[in-house]
């Protein structure tokens, strides 16, 4: 399933072929607008030339800030972002051979996923557990009781972006989390 976050048929179509960039977009989905963050690889890449787990992670700290920092920038705090990119692709080359695709193909069931995934760097219980439903719903990673243990965003609706597949579906995610805003005020 091809995947449609962005609206940029390039940037999506990385997020698609390249599971680390899907990762390092959810990565950079915090206090960002979701289609921007999700770009995010693509700016990178194109600036980089690479996506390479290892290239990232040995690049000089603050050259790779300056990339990521450059207009557009790949992020709101894009000079943050830049550390918490190279400590991920840190942990993907140190800990899963360069292979992001092992934090799932290896995983024994939804639970140890989710676990998998909390152990990224900036990635807390809600974050874990949309990346889980995204990779599920999207990329069909669905391993035993995934649904338990991405909780509420393993459900049917539009609560994440695990459930953005088109222009549509994105202002539908949108409309939702206003709602949440406005009923925790």
């Amino acid at each position: 399933m091809a995947i449609a976050i962005t609206g940029d048929t390039e940037a999506d179509q990385l997020l698609t072929d390249d599971p680390f960039a899907l990762v390092m977009g959810m990565l950079l989905d915090q206090q960002f607008p979701m289609e921007r963050a999700f770009s995010g690889p693509a700016r990178l890449r194109e600036r980089f030339g690479s996506l390479d787990p290892a290239a990232i992670a040995d690049a000089d700290a603050e050259s790779f800030a300056d990339l990521c920092a450059e207009p557009p920038a790949v992020h709101r705090y894009a000079r943050s972002m830049a550390g918490r990119i190279q400590a991920l692709a840190r942990i993907v080359v140190d800990e899963h051979d360069g292979d992001v695709t092992r934090l799932w193909t290896e995983a024994s069931s939804g639970k140890d996923l989710l676990k998998r995934i909390k152990a990224l760097p900036g990635f807390g219980e809600q974050k874990a557990k949309i990346l889980l439903a995204l990779l599920a719903k999207q990329k069909g990673v669905q391993p035993e009781g995934w649904q338990e243990a991405a909780g509420d965003y393993a459900q049917p609706g539009y609560r994440s972006v695990a459930d953005v597949v088109d222009a549509d579906s994105l202002q539908k995610v949108r409309a939702y989390k206003k709602e949440k805003k406005a009923a925790a005020k």
